[in-house]
């Protein structure tokens, strides 16, 4: 089985979210399907199956979070404040466009492509972990494409991102 790289600090918000899911949500859930459910006839009542729906998404997200953390392997930043590393920020020279670019290299519970929070697990966070500034990176995507990246900065990754979500 492939065991997923964590930090304490991701380990603990998963468990944070799973408390509140089991002690909070899932009375408030309950109670939403009770109400539903008081309303009548269950095949055409829309509130019933939407709570339902929601209940049952709610238990899938719990055993999905539970089977992340059983399955963990626990890593912490061993990098230099000069280096890239877990939960640092990098602006990047890409030399095929010519363009500069920011990323924070992150734990793949809190990777984000659209927000630029690149996994170390990605192509692009595992040729850049453990590099320094003005280092010249190959970014190897597959085995027909590759780009150079030029690393400008580093910076320290502050802020505080929710585990995602399936």
């Amino acid at each position: 089985m492939l065991k997923h790289a964590l930090t304490e600090a991701d380990i603990k918000k998963m468990e944070e979210e799973i408390e509140y899911r089991k002690v909070v949500l899932r009375k408030e859930l309950l109670e939403h399907v009770k109400t539903a459910r008081a309303h009548g006839d269950l095949s055409e009542n829309f509130e019933y199956h939407a709570a339902k729906k929601e209940k049952n998404r709610n238990e899938s997200r719990i055993r999905y979070l539970e089977k992340m953390i059983r399955n963990a392997r626990v890593i912490e930043d061993k990098s230099e404040t000069d280096q890239v590393g877990l939960n640092k920020t990098v602006t990047l020279y890409f030399e095929e466009d010519q363009e500069e670019d920011v990323f924070s290299v992150v734990t793949t519970v809190l990777a984000d492509p659209m927000k630029n929070r690149v996994s170390i697990e990605s192509p692009l966070g595992k040729a850049l972990m453990g590099r320094r500034i003005g280092d010249r990176v190959h970014v190897q995507v597959n085995p027909d494409y590759g780009y150079e990246v030029e690393i400008r900065k580093i910076e320290p990754f502050l802020e505080d991102v929710p585990i995602n979500r399936f």
